[in-house]
């Protein structure tokens, strides 16, 4: 019998409080909003085990349209529990990391929109400088410069 195989990874959810605040943040990376729009009903909350729901979701995708983030913000049920202060050595779902072309120049513009850097931008051996940097909401962020192409 044949193996079913696994196709692509489709997105990552990532709940917040502003969806617009957000939404213009990961823009500022370079992520473009693909629609934007409401779920709700109890046939979404059979999926997700909220029972009867109402989410204002947004997807945003990568240029080069393979990475997706699926931006939501939950309107019923109230949220209960935040974990977007963590510190990086907290279980569970850590961050998004995205490969830029100038790092450095990707953290000043970022800083301008009220991110925040968590440490250093540091470089690793002669492949990359990585850093993590906090954005609205507290989301943590990496980004990541490959040296090997330049």
């Amino acid at each position: 019998m044949a193996k079913n195989k696994l196709l692509r990874m489709d997105n990552v959810g990532i709940v917040v409080e502003s969806l617009d605040e957000v939404i213009s943040f990961f823009a500022e990376i370079g992520l473009k909003l693909q629609g934007r729009g409401t779920v709700e009903g109890e046939w979404a909350g059979r999926v997700t085990g909220l029972g009867d729901q109402h989410v204002e979701i947004a997807m945003m995708v990568t240029p080069d349209g393979h990475s997706r983030l699926e931006l939501s913000r939950f309107l019923r049920p109230p949220v209960v529990a935040d974990h977007r202060q963590a510190p990086v050595n907290a279980l569970g779902y850590l961050r998004v990391m995205f490969a830029v072309e100038d790092i450095d120049e990707m953290v000043a513009r970022l800083i301008t929109h009220g991110a925040q850097l968590v440490g250093e931008v540091m470089q690793y051996e002669n492949s990359y400088r990585l850093c993590y940097i906090r954005g609205p909401e507290g989301l943590l962020i990496g980004l990541a410069e490959e040296l090997s192409n330049k």
